[in-house]
């Protein structure tokens, strides 16, 4: 089963893909319109066969909502309605300082972090679904 894991963020979207329990980072998109967004979502579901969605819901140190949460749930239900795939929700707190600390760990230079944090992000959020199911 081929599955999508999606870092939202203001700027950037990172992406990672599952394969045989395994996840990998993908690519980034960068939020130019909505409608450039969803398309090449739709273009990149669609081209690689994705069978499942699993989207980092950003919450606080205490598990509760914020700003950004109800951002990232808008962001779910517009892509509901452009797919039947499942979307999973997963909690994504500390994603970024533990893909920070991969990038560290793997040797990537400094100055890679940014156009690599975010799907590394993605990787990290699908890895904490592919755990717990």
């Amino acid at each position: 089963m081929k599955i999508l894991g999606i870092d939202y963020g203001q700027k950037r979207i990172g992406l990672a893909m599952a394969r045989q329990g395994m996840a990998f980072p993908f690519k980034t998109l960068d939020k130019s319109t909505r409608d450039k967004l969803f398309a090449d979502l739709m273009s990149i579901i669609e081209s690689e066969g994705v069978e499942a969605i699993v989207l980092g819901l950003p919450l606080d140190m205490n598990g509760d909502e914020t700003l950004t949460t109800r951002q990232v749930l808008n962001f779910r239900d517009s892509l509901a309605r452009r797919t039947e795939l499942p979307i999973h929700l997963v909690n994504e707190a500390l994603t970024s300082f533990d893909a920070r600390q991969r990038l560290r760990e793997a040797g990537v230079p400094e100055r890679k972090h940014k156009e690599m944090l975010d799907q590394m992000a993605a990787v990290c959020i699908l890895e904490t679904y592919l755990e717990n199911s």
